[in-house]
């Protein structure tokens, strides 16, 4: 049975069912459009779906989902920079009220790039995405105290989430409303075995476990 089987019959529940009990508010999404007040940037990991997580309903998060929930910095080069371009389009369009980084346990990104030699020059996209990270994970293998991989994961996908709250204040329109308190930044990390959600703190990168 081909995999997208599945997918129309999960749709043909939708219409019957979900779409029916609420067809009133998709229409009005539909007509007056998104007004979200959270923006999320969370992993492309299957396992992680922000929406099943936290119990959204449609119009509730404006979603921004790539390889190991990373935030680039601000960048003037003439590239493709999808992720910025959500965020500005979140922050100066929607004017969402918060954002949340969402990280997670079991990273392939972050495996990907703990596993990798530090002498190897990154020849895949996604090798160069998580270039991104490559201090954090040099800072971490220097680290005499942390002498296992499972370890090193970890405290990367942590570091990776207060790099990514770092990296969204080089962007103007992000930093202007941060310090003016109309725009909060939050780091989040979801245990897949566990299902808990931890909050972070800014200052320290301390995980609180969320109740």
């Amino acid at each position: 049975m081909p995999a997208t089987d599945k997918l129309i019959a999960g749709y043909q529940r939708f219409r019957e069912g979900y779409y029916q009990e609420n067809k009133d508010k998709l229409r009005q999404l539909a007509e007056q459009g998104q007004f979200p007040k959270i923006a999320l940037i969370s992993c492309s990991d299957s396992r992680v779906d922000p929406s099943v997580i936290l119990d959204c309903e449609p119009g509730d998060l404006f979603v921004i989902r790539n390889v190991a929930n990373l935030v680039p910095p601000k960048e003037e080069t003439d590239s493709f920079h999808g992720t910025s371009a959500a965020l500005e389009f979140a922050v100066t369009g929607l004017e969402v009220e918060s954002i949340i980084v969402l990280g997670h346990t079991q990273c392939g990104g972050i495996k990907a790039l703990m596993d990798t030699p530090e002498t190897n020059k990154p020849d895949t996209f996604i090798g160069k995405w998580m270039q991104q990270l490559e201090g954090v994970r040099n800072e971490i293998l220097s680290d005499e105290t942390v002498i296992d991989q499972p370890t090193r994961y970890s405290h990367c996908e942590k570091k990776g989430i207060q790099q990514s709250l770092q990296n969204l204040m080089t962007f103007p329109w992000i930093k202007e409303r941060v310090e003016a308190g109309t725009l909060t930044l939050h780091g989040w990390r979801y245990d897949i075995n566990s299902s808990q959600l931890c909050s972070m703190d800014k200052d320290d990168g301390q995980m609180t476990i969320i109740r």
